[in-house]
């Protein structure tokens, strides 16, 4: 059996096994901020950005951001707080095919959920802004002593010097980037400048429509994908693809992940790079 159609069916068992909950979850999204950009740095906590799998605690399961129940083992949740928390399942830096892959199993074993950390990064129920709910999440992490339950650390910085110097620390040791959210901020659902994400490069999804074949090379493979941006653009990504992605390449209608600098002056995106295809959460 190919690569693809193994993915397929891991998708497809995993659609067919996951329960879904009544509504998806009131998740918080991030604004993209670039360095150079107007910023009030003072208002904001800075941390590490887990490249790992958004994950919802409700009080008694975890779910994806679209509601589906991620198949922890009961040990992995045992006496976590009634109230909701927001975090990541992650694997470490680098790690986010082997995270995506355990948690999307309907009966993954213990052996794989003892490589994923729950890092939790905030209360979306308590009361306060974040530098509150920040505090609260501590003293309760701490009371639990779970050793992958993890509140994820906040550090204010003083400068957009301090913020880049972070930035290329986090980046040299294989993490993604940062993630900056304003202390005074209550939670709240969608997408706003309260939590912004950094990157050394912007990414962004789209779905495959297509491929354009290889030449020298490259002959008798894809030699790039052509997809489709959520506003109808379409455009070719041909960079970032291994020799067995370029054999045996995401099908149509997956949606990917696609790394890039910026834009050109039609709208497209600059040096589009392929990172991952995107698992359906």
């Amino acid at each position: 059996m190919s690569r693809l159609a193994i993915g397929a069916l891991c998708a497809l068992l995993w659609l067919a096994g996951a329960a879904r909950a009544d509504e998806p979850p009131p998740v918080m999204l991030a604004d993209v901020h670039h360095l150079g950009d107007p910023l009030d740095l003072a208002a904001y906590r800075v941390s590490e950005k887990f490249d790992g799998v958004r994950a919802w605690w409700n009080g008694q399961r975890l779910l994806t951001r679209t509601g589906q129940v991620i198949a922890a083992p009961d040990w992995f949740v045992a006496n976590w707080p009634s109230m909701p928390l927001d975090g990541e399942l992650w694997a470490g830096r680098g790690h986010f095919e082997l995270a995506s892959g355990i948690v999307r199993r309907a009966q993954a074993s213990d052996e794989d959920w003892r490589r994923i950390e729950y890092r939790a990064f905030d209360l979306p129920a308590a009361d306060g802004d974040f530098d509150a709910r920040t505090r609260r999440l501590i003293t309760i992490v701490e009371a639990l002593r779970c050793p992958w339950l993890i509140a994820v650390e906040q550090h204010r910085l003083a400068s957009p010097a301090e913020l880049e110097s972070r930035l290329a620390g986090v980046v040299a040791q294989g993490g993604e980037g940062l993630m900056l959210k304003r202390g005074d901020s209550r939670y709240h659902a969608g997408r706003g400048r309260d939590l912004l994400k950094l990157k050394p490069l912007d990414d962004a999804e789209a779905v495959v429509v297509g491929y354009e074949p290889g030449q020298g090379k490259y002959s008798g493979m894809v030699g790039a994908l052509v997809v489709e941006s959520a506003d109808g653009r379409r455009f070719r990504i041909g960079s970032g693809l291994s020799d067995a992605e370029r054999r045996s390449p995401p099908a149509p209608g997956s949606r990917i992940t696609y790394a890039y600098s910026g834009l050109t002056a039609t709208g497209l995106p600059r040096f589009a790079r392929y990172v991952r295809v995107r698992p359906a959460e």
